[in-house]
């Protein structure tokens, strides 16, 4: 299992929407199979990103009221914050290469 913090909704405002640095959320779940095989590409980016921007997984099961809020339909959802609001998403399982080129340019 990754190293990416948990996120609650308790910790959601401070973490995510007052970040000074852009903030990937990856929307997931326990029992999702292509979140397992997203898992590795978001901890390697969270490596290869660190200091750059911050990485949380949020389990949807348990944070219904953002997962709501944010209107994710599936998962996995990886959604990009920068300055608070959410500036790019992507949905379902996705290479490297296509995250980097649709979040790099926030980074």
């Amino acid at each position: 299992m990754s190293d990416i913090p948990k996120l609650t909704e308790a910790l959601f405002d401070a973490e995510v929407l007052k970040s000074p640095i852009p903030v990937i959320v990856d929307f997931t779940a326990t029992w999702c199979g292509p979140c397992k095989m997203l898992d590795p590409v978001v901890t390697q980016l969270s490596q290869e990103w660190d200091g750059k921007a911050k990485f949380f997984k949020l389990d949807v099961d348990d944070n219904s009221h953002i997962t709501m809020r944010y209107g994710v339909m599936g998962v996995p959802t990886l959604i990009l914050f920068v300055s608070g609001e959410p500036a790019q998403r992507l949905s379902g399982y996705q290479p490297k290469e296509r995250i980097i080129s649709k979040f790099g340019a926030y980074i």
